[in-house]
């Protein structure tokens, strides 16, 4: 049976999906405050998290961004609004689907299904790329250190905080230093799914990635973005910052 954390603070709501749901082989766990979801996420680890927008303490935006810090399954919104702005900030933020809360029901638990499916196959995925990782030695690239065998990222001699989808995305650019990595690719090989020419997970991540590792968010450099194709991991940009990358950052302070 799968596992899916509902938050939504209207009971009624999420009292009859929960019931609709539950008669489909899925537990759903209810919780109704934002600012409480996030650790109680982390401690049941669902199959998938299923967001309303309009939240106490913390809304479904917020909450979707926090968690994709940490947490890499399906996230899907559920809501009332019907904006297309809405719709594209979701998706930026890393959910998987935007969902409204007029769907009927039978539609809902299809697309939830497909969702469940495609994180199965990530999961798979992921524990394929772990199996591929672990025998190999570390990565060296200038100030950056990769060890696969104790997941440990160093940069400048400071050590990083990455997520296992984190790092198992800075290690399939690494592995592949100066070759463009499709989106196609990246996607098959860490989630196991094909690129739809929509999907901005992939994006989403090395935005994120490339935050964490001191990358210039304006003009990267040492993850490069090669238009209507993929990334390039650049294998002799990770010495001393450039001037133009601190005249960037003093600029932008």
């Amino acid at each position: 049976m799968n596992t899916i954390v509902f938050v939504e603070d209207d009971p009624e709501v999420g009292s009859l999906i929960a019931a609709w749901l539950a008669k489909h082989d899925m537990e759903v766990l209810v919780e109704p405050c934002g600012d409480l979801a996030e650790a109680m996420i982390l401690r049941t680890r669902p199959q998938l998290v299923l967001l309303d927008i309009m939240l106490p303490g913390k809304d479904g935006m917020t909450l979707c961004r926090d968690l994709r810090e940490k947490w890499s399954g399906p996230i899907v919104l559920l809501t009332s609004l019907d904006s297309d702005m809405n719709h594209i900030l979701a998706l930026e933020l890393g959910a998987c689907d935007y969902i409204l809360k007029t769907t009927p029901p039978a539609v809902l638990l299809a697309r939830l299904r497909l969702h469940l499916r495609q994180g199965e196959q990530a999961g798979q995925s992921q524990e394929l790329c772990r199996a591929r990782i672990a025998p190999h030695k570390a990565l060296s690239f200038g100030t950056l250190t990769v060890d696969p065998v104790n997941r440990v990222v160093t940069l400048a001699g400071e050590e990083i905080a990455l997520s296992g989808a984190d790092f198992a995305l800075l290690w399939e650019l690494a592995t592949h230093a100066g070759q463009i990595m499709h989106r196609d690719a990246l996607l098959k090989n860490l989630r196991g799914i094909s690129y739809d020419g929509l999907d901005r997970s992939v994006d989403v991540a090395v935005s994120r990635l490339r935050k964490k590792l001191q990358d210039n968010a304006f003009e990267p450099y040492r993850i490069k973005t090669v238009r209507n194709k993929g990334y390039l991991f650049a294998p002799h940009a990770w010495g001393d910052e450039p001037t133009g990358f601190r005249r960037a950052i003093c600029h932008n302070q």
